[in-house]
């Protein structure tokens, strides 16, 4: 059974504020856990209008005392912008706080504008790319493994848990691809970026990958974005909202939220734009259940995964709940929680 979780960046809406979005955010993650998702991943931006919060550690911590049995996680921390052994304090503590349910998703992107990288990366100077050793130190300050020629050697990372979060390197690109493969970690590509090659990276991380302390063998996932309503026509509607707020930034326009279905109907857009909202469209899935269902099943095959995370950017918050009902009830969802959680009490008055 395809696995589907949603990733949320607690987009602002037209009419309303970022304590809205925010509300809204924590609402979703408590109908995600309800419903059967897998996993609900909060992002980091930094210096945006449009985008609620910059501190995923922060916001996951929220999230897990309003929910009961749903991963919660980053997608993710921008890592160039801080101290890996802090980064591993943070996701340890709140593996200590709710075991079995933390996933650390790391990117290399800024998450903002040059201006909001320098005032993050003050006083700090790179004569490399430190990515790549980064996650190496990540991965031994997780498992408490910093070898003995480490420049930190005898470092111990606290508070000490049983168990580990799940390391997930998120990119668009095939380099990023080949350090999980490299690394061992899990991998996680965001085709709701609109970039191609998706295909390509996840068959090259599965096909190289190297087994390590986070992981024996490979897992990966796909994030995509995806409207669902109970007609094509509405579900096209809703997504008008996300078609002008994308085809803003695309010509360098910021938007301060994610305008209404009537802003963007109301948009004066000339043939050039409508293309390139149409080129965009082409990585996203819009329309019915049964429609999003199976352009969804289509993308894991194409992805070579049994697990995919659901972007809704959705002006008004009933519908967006709706889309994502509609999801879990085509997908069975709750079902399939509910034969699980059966399963494991069936198993424990066994043995009891």
């Amino acid at each position: 059974m395809l696995k589907i979780g949603i990733l949320d960046q607690s987009t602002i809406t037209e009419g309303s504020g970022p304590k809205e979005a925010l509300q809204a955010t924590t609402r979703l993650a408590v109908e995600a856990d309800k419903l059967g998702y897998s996993r609900f991943w909060v992002s980091e931006h930094h210096s945006s209008k449009a985008l609620a919060h910059s501190s995923p550690e922060v916001l996951i911590a929220h999230l897990a005392a309003n929910t009961s049995r749903i991963r919660l996680g980053s997608g993710g921390i921008m890592l160039p912008h801080y101290s890996a052994y802090k980064v591993a304090e943070n996701f340890r503590l709140l593996e200590a706080l709710y075991p079995g349910r933390i996933d650390l998703g790391v990117g290399r992107a800024p998450g903002g504008r040059p201006l909001s990288t320098r005032a993050l990366q003050e006083g700090r100077y790179h004569s490399a790319d430190p990515y790549p050793q980064q996650i190496i130190d990540l991965i031994a300050y997780l498992n408490d493994a910093v070898p003995g020629d480490h420049r930190f050697a005898g470092l111990s990372v606290s508070p000490s848990t049983d168990t580990t979060p799940e390391l997930w390197l998120l990119g668009s690109s095939g380099g990023t691809a080949r350090l999980a493969a490299q690394t061992g970690a899990s991998y996680a590509f965001a085709q709701f970026f609109g970039t191609p090659g998706g295909k390509e990276a996840t068959n090259m991380y599965h096909e190289t990958f190297e087994p390590s302390l986070m992981s024996p063998t490979p897992k990966s996932l796909a994030a995509i974005t995806v409207v669902c309503a109970e007609t094509q026509e509405e579900a096209e509607r809703l997504a008008s909202s996300s078609d002008l707020f994308f085809l803003a930034m695309y010509k360098g326009m910021e938007l301060p939220y994610l305008p209404s279905v009537q802003t963007a109907a109301d948009y004066p857009y000339t043939p050039y734009d409508r293309e390139q909202i149409a080129a965009t469209r082409a990585y996203r899935v819009v329309g019915t259940p049964d429609q999003v269902k199976a352009r969804l099943l289509e993308l894991a095959e194409e992805y070579r995964t049994d697990e995919l995370m659901i972007v809704s950017s959705v002006h008004d918050f009933d519908a967006r709940l709706k889309s994502i009902r509609l999801v879990a009830e085509a997908f069975g969802l709750n079902e399939e929680q509910e034969t699980a959680a059966a399963a494991t009490a069936e198993q424990t008055e066994v043995r009891s």
